[in-house]
């Protein structure tokens, strides 16, 4: 009899922002890991607290063209609905919080939180909707197929407090692992945590797919950066 005691799972960290334009360019990237390993998320706050802003029209400056960069390398859409829509809508506010503690209540429902995390995304930069905004999350929630008075619930508990100290644990693992910016990656085998740069990887799911089957070629999971393309930890750029 084998009396080994049994590996851990590899897990694939990854730390990111709702709000952090390459995240959402990564975001191809994600949903190919997770055919691979299991994945697990931590948010940043990157505009949370006192970082959250209102759309200006300076802000709108800074963003569109790094955003431009990110749709080039990456082929991720961004909509008009975010340009020329939700970027001019001055009575808006960016708040990473509200859409970090949509992802920890999803996460309740047997583990969808990175699902709503690509709907946030989606609905963001492509469709221009305030995801920072309860109702929003809800119809969000709903729409990937989560029932929307157990979610609204799930939202309570997640929020404040909880979303404070989830946040604070993740910027506490991003000093632990020496990086600086989202999104970053973290590959967990045995106990031991190796950064893993996915800058070689924008654009190119089925690459990065295979470099983590070579990695961790005895896992399977039934679950459906370089510095230069990352957001910093207080804002995006390039």
């Amino acid at each position: 009899m084998d009396a080994r005691p049994a590996m851990a799972t590899p897990t694939l960290h990854y730390i990111h922002d709702p709000l952090c334009g390459w995240c959402y360019g990564a975001a191809p990237l994600v949903k190919a890991a997770r055919a691979v390993l299991p994945v697990q998320a931590h948010g940043g706050g990157m505009m949370a607290g006192p970082a959250r802003r209102p759309v200006t029209a300076e802000l709108r400056g800074f963003v569109l063209p790094h955003d431009r960069r990110i749709g080039q390398l990456t082929a991720q859409p961004f909509g008009a609905a975010y340009a020329d829509g939700l970027l001019r809508d001055t009575a808006a506010v960016l708040d990473s919080e509200p859409p970090i503690a949509a992802t920890l209540a999803a996460d309740t429902f047997d583990g969808r939180g990175l699902d709503m995390l690509a709907r946030l995304q989606t609905a963001h930069y492509v469709e221009g909707r305030r995801i920072a905004e309860r109702a929003v999350l809800e119809q969000l929630a709903e729409e990937i197929g989560l029932d929307r008075e157990a979610f609204a619930k799930a939202l309570l508990v997640a929020e404040g407090e909880a979303v404070q100290q989830h946040i604070g644990s993740t910027r506490a693992l991003m000093r632990r692992l020496h990086v600086q910016g989202f999104p970053s990656f973290a590959l967990e085998r045995d106990g031991t945590w190796d950064a893993v740069d996915i800058g070689p990887y924008f654009g190119k799911p089925a690459a990065f797919a295979e470099w983590l089957r070579r990695e961790v070629p005895d896992t399977a999971t039934t679950a459906p950066g370089a510095a230069a393309f990352q957001c910093g930890p207080d804002h995006c750029g390039v």
